[in-house]
């Protein structure tokens, strides 16, 4: 029976090797999108051999998977996490929507955003890959909307539900278009213009001036 200390030593590095090869995925991914993401292109980029990616994903789709959950536990350690201090409704809506647009302007990955890099990739397949980026992004629609409910219930905004939804899309438009004229212009204007646009929007929606100074597009 193989020594426990010596499984855990390899495990151990097994996690590590994983973890290294993750980010590279990530960061490719968020460029040339999840349909360039295989095996080959991944070694090429991370320095690895292509039978060890193998051994770690045990094909591409597997990789595919595991790049999206990677990228799923960034986007929330970025933006949901640090936006949890603030109580639930205005202020955390306000925090995430500023964590957003940092993510993105801040390129925690070099394409910008990875859902938005990846999302047109698999919109029209249908799959597990598919199932997971929209999981991802349905996640983060609706935990902003249910930011954007609690601001209604507790007189923040002074709108109706069905406006609560439409102000929740826009929002969110405002910050994917940021993302991607930024990265076609290369141009960091539109984050400035996304968060005067949020703030518009917001003080429109009946929200207290002083409540909305942490929204901003810049560093």
């Amino acid at each position: 029976m193989a020594d426990p200390a010596v499984l855990d030593g390899r495990r151990a590095r097994g996690d590590a090797s994983r973890s290294v090869v993750l980010r590279s995925a990530t960061d490719l991914a968020s460029i040339e999108g999840l349909d360039g993401l295989t095996i080959g292109r991944l070694a090429e980029e991370s320095g690895r051999s292509k039978s060890s990616i193998a051994t770690l994903f045990r094909g591409k789709e597997g990789l595919q998977l595991a790049t999206v959950a990677a990228a799923r536990e960034v986007f929330v350690a970025t933006i949901v996490e640090p936006a949890r201090a603030e109580p639930r409704g205005l202020r955390r809506l306000v925090a995430l929507l500023h964590n957003a647009l940092a993510y993105s302007r801040d390129r925690v990955f070099p394409g910008g955003c990875f859902f938005a890099a990846t999302s047109a990739d698999v919109d029209s397949k249908p799959g597990p890959v598919n199932d997971a980026v929209r999981s991802a992004l349905t996640t983060w629609y609706g935990y902003l909307e249910a930011q954007v409910r609690a601001a209604v219930a507790a007189g923040e905004l002074t709108i109706d539900q069905d406006e609560a939804d439409r102000l929740a899309f826009e929002l969110i438009a405002l910050d994917e278009a940021a993302n991607s004229r930024s990265l076609l212009l290369g141009d960091d204007r539109p984050y400035a213009l996304a968060a005067a646009g949020m703030r518009s929007r917001l003080l429109a929606a009946g929200a207290d001036p002083a409540l909305l100074d942490g929204l901003v597009g810049t560093a």
